[in-house]
């Protein structure tokens, strides 16, 4: 796990777009919409929707989610990629997720904010006030059920990544990892096969509980065995998904 500079400080988020037109003309034309909690909402009523939003933008490395504050604001992310991190007592960081396209961010304590949120690439989200949101849920029982199914997803997520840190060799995690970008990028409309890391190697190290220098040898292993290649550390080309399968699954 990567230490943490002391006195390392999370910034606000500082960017806020105003102005773009219509709020439903907004919401009808957003790219995430078709696979966010915000497809529960129907066409007429995207109105109500874009009154309890506000776009925020952020650049890379910005955090806009601070573990342990009051969980004032949800969010959804329209583009870009983010890391979900928590700070250990020591200065350690663990990092327990990545989020992408139509991924919402809120779930938790109501009374403090779980773990810190940071952008990885350049990011929009729509952001919510969590008693407006609070609100569109009483009014809209679809998007209410839809939000429970994307928390029972979390919930599965969240047992599959303590399985991966507690039972799975190091190659194993690797291509566990890989696998699961493959079938995010295919998700949202993207290649299966060549994907876009946004993370770098430290992140990748941190999230599944290894060294940085332990993920370089997977990645390079996996490469000589030509189940993988890469031109750049953020760029990885899935050459063998069923020889990665296979070694996921600790064949």
């Amino acid at each position: 796990m990567t230490t943490v500079p002391p006195g390392t400080k999370a910034e606000p988020c500082a960017r806020i777009e105003r102005g773009q037109g219509c709020g439903v003309e907004r919401c009808g034309l957003c790219e995430a919409r078709a696979v966010s909690i915000c497809n529960a909402i129907e066409e007429d009523q995207l109105s109500e929707l874009a009154r309890a939003t506000t776009v925020v933008e952020l650049a890379p490395g910005e955090v806009f989610r601070n573990e342990g504050a009051s969980p004032e604001y949800l969010f959804n992310i329209i583009s870009g990629s983010v890391k979900l991190f928590k700070l250990l007592a020591d200065g350690r960081r663990a990092v327990i997720g990545f989020l992408t396209v139509g991924d919402f961010i809120g779930f938790g304590r109501p009374d403090a904010v779980p773990c810190s949120a940071e952008a990885l690439t350049n990011v929009r989200l729509c952001r919510f006030e969590r008693g407006k949101f609070r609100v569109l849920l009483e009014t809209y029982p679809k998007l209410e059920r839809r939000l429970l199914a994307v928390a029972s997803d979390e919930v599965a997520a969240g047992q599959e990544h303590m399985t991966l840190l507690g039972r799975l060799t190091a190659d194993e995690r690797v291509a566990r990892f890989l696998l699961a970008r493959a079938e995010a990028s295919q998700r949202l409309g993207g290649s299966s096969k060549d994907l876009e890391l946004p993370m770098t190697r430290s992140d990748i190290a941190d999230y599944l509980g290894l060294t940085i220098e332990t993920v370089s040898r997977v990645f390079t292993r996996l490469r000589r065995k030509e189940l993988i290649d890469y031109k750049t550390a953020r760029s990885v080309t899935l050459q063998d998904r069923p020889g990665l399968l296979a070694i996921s699954e600790g064949g």
